[in-house]
């Protein structure tokens, strides 16, 4: 059993995973650069080891560092959380030349499945469904020009290498083909080094459908049910639940206007055995994603990806399924046979448990073009109740870095019912209350509220049509607010943050949802 761990991250997720192995009697070592040495993960940790200047690639990013941590604490693994190194298999060979465990797969499937190219190609061989399109290496932009008209416009162009949207272009006619590529292929060599790229049909009002995995070292493979991931902005996903309405959403649905069923009976039991064969293909051991779309009414999907780690969006398949992706990672990484509850092993849609939502907290400032909000948070208030959880790595005093991603929390609701989660969430996020960076969460409840969610109508496309522009509801401004709510709460003073008081206690009808 593994008895030190080293979290080779920051922020939220370096939290998450003190919190799981600590419950387990695992101690903990944190990492951190300058930017971080007062992070609250360098707190929760029983030691800290700083490793470099705020600069990413200087720090959070150097395998010689991060392993030169694990040897002067002791430790005897690491976890790579999200991001950073986590999908590096050059981490993972380091880790094993240097006799310590990586809590995640082996470098071998993470090769198999880094690259989008030999990812499809391996889906090919295990059968699993593909967008009809061109993925193979060395593809020239004339390959690629010729196998877009054979497959039909519109074509969307990605990068073979990284995500995030980047790297990724649609192409609507012939004549826009050249220019459309030479940009994504600059993107993606700037982005991830590599400006290989592929081309596939453009599948129209996608929705994006991914399955929670769980392998062990002997043999098992368990599909944890699904989350839909449809809610983006640009390519990022801001909330995400599971289960899909697209799944669980029948006759009377808003997508079969006739009366018969939006989804065919089978759609789930062809997600989890395509994943399933999939990872078992690729030799996969640990947690990961297989990432799917389909079209609007589901009755075809296709593979996407493979993301080898745990997401962003872990919290809503715990809170479904009762398990801990965290613990069962540390568990697998030691070796342990996967020994679940039968009926979740085997996919069986009545082992689901309720619905959960999640939504993502970032600092930016969504009235004006998203841009990011940088610099000490001077107060902070979650919301508590049954049923929401709350994962973050910051809260009053704590500095948001330009350094580093903009998520700051990720607010969690669970529920007998998707409409009854999504209040929950509704009102969660009326009680967080952040000061001194502007969130999102105004823009995240105008979502809520919106016809189209409420009904599970949506796509990928969701928020780009419904939500291009956007503008806060309040007209007060933003550094009124920020006085109003500091004086009224006695949250901050000259000398820096007090300690909060209650959600901010005030009765004055203002909530500092996007100041």
């Amino acid at each position: 059993m593994i008895r030190k761990l080293l979290i080779a991250n920051r922020g939220e997720i370096a939290c998450r995973v003190i919190r799981g192995a600590r419950e387990m009697g695992v101690r903990t070592v944190a990492v951190y650069s300058e930017a971080d040495k007062d992070a609250m993960h360098v707190r929760l940790a029983d030691e800290a080891v700083a490793i470099g200047p705020s600069e990413a690639s200087l720090s959070y990013l150097s395998i010689d560092k991060i392993l030169g941590a694990a040897r002067s604490t002791g430790a005897d693994a690491i976890h790579p959380g999200y991001g950073f190194l986590s999908e590096r298999a050059e981490f993972a060979e380091a880790c094993a030349a240097a006799a310590v465990i990586f809590v995640g797969p082996p470098a071998s499937a993470m090769r198999k499945l880094g690259s989008k190219i030999e990812a499809k190609q391996l889906a090919v061989s295990a059968g699993v469904p593909v967008t009809p399109g061109f993925f193979e290496p060395g593809a020239t932009s004339a390959d690629l020009k010729r196998a877009a008209e054979g497959i039909g416009y519109p074509v969307m162009l990605k990068a073979s290498a990284g995500g995030g949207g980047r790297g990724m272009r649609v192409v609507r006619e012939a004549e826009y083909f050249d220019e459309e590529f030479r940009i994504a292929s600059d993107e993606a060599l700037k982005s991830f080094g590599d400006g290989a790229m592929m081309v596939e049909k453009l599948v129209d009002r996608p929705r994006h459908i991914e399955v929670q995995v769980l392998a062990d070292s002997h043999g098992t493979v368990a599909s944890l049910f699904e989350r839909e991931c449809s809610l983006q902005r640009r390519h990022q996903k801001i909330v995400e639940e599971a289960p899909s309405a697209l799944l669980t959403t029948w006759a009377k649905s808003p997508m079969s206007a006739d009366g018969t069923p939006a989804v065919p009976p089978s759609l789930w039991d062809r997600m989890r055995d395509a994943s399933r064969s999939l990872i078992s293909a690729a030799g996969y051991v640990g947690a990961g994603t297989v990432e799917f779309i389909t079209d609007f009414e589901g009755r075809d999907f296709y593979f996407m990806e493979v993301n080898a780690r745990l997401q962003v969006e872990h919290p809503v398949t715990e809170m479904v399924t009762s398990l801990d992706l965290v613990q069962w990672q540390l568990r697998i990484a030691s070796g342990e046979a996967l020994q679940i509850d039968q009926e979740i092993l085997a996919g069986s849609r009545s082992a689901i448990k309720g619905h959960a939502i999640e939504a993502r907290i970032v600092a930016e400032d969504p009235a004006r073009d998203f841009l990011p909000s940088v610099g000490k948070i001077v107060a902070w208030a979650e919301p508590k109740a049954p049923g929401v959880r709350v994962d973050t790595g910051y809260g009053p005093g704590s500095e948001v870095s330009r350094y580093y991603d903009s998520l700051i929390a990720k607010v969690i609701a669970h529920a007998e019912t998707r409409g009854q989660a999504i209040d929950k969430l509704r009102s969660a996020l009326l009680d967080f209350h952040v000061l001194g960076v502007s969130t999102n969460i105004a823009y995240l409840l105008d979502i809520l509220d919106s016809d189209g969610f409420r009904a599970g109508a949506i796509d990928t496309g969701f928020l780009g049509r419904d939500f291009g522009v956007w503008a806060p509801s309040s007209d007060l401004p933003e550094e009124l607010a920020a006085i109003i709510s500091a004086a009224s709460s006695g949250a901050v003073s000259s000398e820096g943050p007090a300690v909060m008081q209650g959600a901010w206690g005030i009765a004055d009808g203002f909530r500092n949802a996007h100041a």
